[in-house]
């Protein structure tokens, strides 16, 4: 017969006094929730956004999602088969490494790989990132999609690397200018400028990694 380990308590000892009592409570969320739930996913995250994970969770309201603090995930659901909340969750906690969270369903496996396989959301991409796309903006008055570039923005256009200047009020490019090159990583400078000019090159959307349901681990 199976010993049972929904009782057992295992302290956060590596956990600093700072913060204690929310990573205390993250613990016993977590551990609360592997009892509820039928499912325990593992999801990465390309492009983070916070404004994006809440709308995820507002369309998964019957679900629990825990994303950062891995450490603490881990630990809660147990790093080691003497420790494990549940059998075998030990392996699940395995792959609680880098931009990783948890989701807790009841919502059987087919429909949440639909739902992530077909959820992405657009945004600007951050320095750091690599362009997607190579992005030029030609010689002459400086376009920002059918406008003319307004003219009070001349001089951030210019300590952005850009050489403009103003030309009757008009924001002028003496030369074309190559804001950046497909698979280049971003700098800060790009990014600004990419945004400046609406010009999205990254895109949120969670990735499933593995589920965990009666002791047991599903790859996907």
């Amino acid at each position: 017969m199976a010993k049972s380990k929904r009782n057992k308590i295992v302290p956060l000892t590596q956990t600093d006094k700072k913060g204690r009592a929310g990573k205390d409570a993250l613990y016993e969320q977590i551990r609360e929730s592997a009892d509820l739930y039928k499912y325990i996913w593992i999801f990465s995250v390309e492009n983070m956004r916070n404004t994006y994970l809440k709308t995820v969770r507002s369309e998964w309201k019957t679900s629990r999602f825990f994303f950062g603090r891995t450490k603490v995930m881990a630990k809660a659901l147990g790093t080691s088969p003497e420790d494990e909340h549940k059998d075998n969750l030990h392996k699940l906690a395995e792959q609680l490494v880098g931009h990783v969270g948890l989701l807790f369903t009841n919502v059987e496996p087919a429909e949440v790989q639909e739902f992530f396989a077909n959820y992405t959301e657009s945004d600007y991409a951050r320095s750091g990132v690599k362009a997607t796309s190579t992005y030029v903006v030609p010689e002459g008055p400086v376009h920002r999609g059918e406008e003319i570039f307004p003219h009070n923005m001349e001089p951030q256009l210019r300590s952005l690397g850009m050489p403009t200047v103003l030309n009757n009020g008009i924001v002028t490019l003496l030369n074309e200018y190559r804001v950046c090159k497909e698979g280049q990583t971003l700098t800060p400078e790009q990014a600004q400028l990419l945004k400046l000019f609406h010009v999205q090159m990254a895109e949120f959307h969670v990735t499933l990694k593995s589920y965990y349901k009666d002791g047991e681990i599903h790859r996907v």
